[in-house]
């Protein structure tokens, strides 16, 4: 049996399964056969003739389905039951196996190409789906082909969902939409004996135009905000002001001890220019300091190395 698990194209097909009992019987038949021509002279040839025979019949009887399989078994075209795994045996010329179910999880892949959304926006999506085969009797008898079936399944599933999701959810919400389209895809398949374990979204491609336009809509929301913030923290700052400032109102002496630190800030590094308002010069009292630092500036400047 070869599965093609990778889309569309899957196909369950049968294929010729010789074991070591096959060559067993063969040879126990033939060597038989050979010893009656040999012990009867040729007079019981036959009888070697049924002897061979029979054991190319009975060489079809030994089947064997591997460990995670499932054979399906059908008498003159009705169902008997379901073999493996391991060896067992069926009736030459009666019975015959159809299928071989194998009862691993699955993967397959499955896309929605150009498929508009909600707001009528061309989108292609890639998906993966993981899905395992639970009741092999309804999955051999309920559909012709269950690889198909549920490929099929989950690209329309996935089409339907696009189509009334916005481009804006489809984005986002990814993990809302996987649930929503397992739980349609389980839906579905139920029926055919196939249990859905999850399905993944890969891939969500959008025009390039598109996203151009969705950069410059990003830049501008970042910038926007960005401003935002900026005012926000000049009214903080304006409202930390004006409770210095009271603060300062009925207090001259911090007043003057901060008009001292601001000198002293100022000027601690050699050379530093300070442009101080005329107003906070009056106000703060900075006329006396000023000059007395300028001074003491000037006679550190001029005194010389020995």
């Amino acid at each position: 049996m070869s599965n093609n698990t990778n889309g569309m194209n899957a196909e369950v097909t049968i294929n010729a399964r010789p074991n070591v009992v096959t060559f067993l019987i063969i040879f126990f038949s033939v060597g038989l056969s050979a010893l009656l021509l040999i012990g009867s002279s040729g007079h019981l040839w036959w009888l070697s003739l049924i002897t061979i025979v029979s054991g190319l019949i009975f060489s079809a009887s030994p089947q064997f389905a591997n460990q995670w399989e499932q054979a399906v078994v059908l008498r003159l075209g009705s169902f008997v039951g379901l073999r493996g795994p391991g060896l067992f045996w069926v009736l030459p010329g009666f019975d015959s196996v159809q299928y071989y179910i194998d009862l691993r999880v699955i993967t397959t892949s499955f896309a929605a190409e150009q498929t508009l959304t909600a707001d009528t926006v061309p989108v292609n999506v890639d998906a993966v789906i993981f899905w395992q085969v639970i009741d092999s009797e309804k999955a051999a008898l309920s559909v012709q082909n269950y690889f198909q079936a549920i490929s099929w399944a989950s690209q329309t599933g996935l089409r339907d969902i696009i189509g009334r999701t916005s481009l804006s959810e489809l984005l986002k919400g990814r993990e809302s939409i996987e649930k929503e389209l397992q739980k349609l895809i389980a839906e579905r398949c139920t029926p055919w004996g196939l249990e859905v374990k999850s399905v993944e979204m890969r891939d969500v491609v959008i025009p390039e135009a598109l996203q151009d336009a969705m950069s410059r809509e990003a830049q501008a929301y970042r910038e926007k905000h960005a401003r935002v913030i900026l005012g926000q923290a000049e009214v903080e700052i304006a409202e930390m002001f004006n409770k210095a400032s009271k603060s300062y109102e009925n207090n001259p002496v911090a007043l003057h001890l901060r008009a001292m630190n601001m000198l002293y800030e100022g000027l601690k590094e050699k050379g530093a220019l300070m442009l101080v308002p005329s107003s906070a010069v009056e106000s703060m009292g900075l006329g006396g300091m000023l000059g007395a630092a300028a001074l003491r500036q000037q006679e550190l400047t001029n005194i010389k190395p020995n």
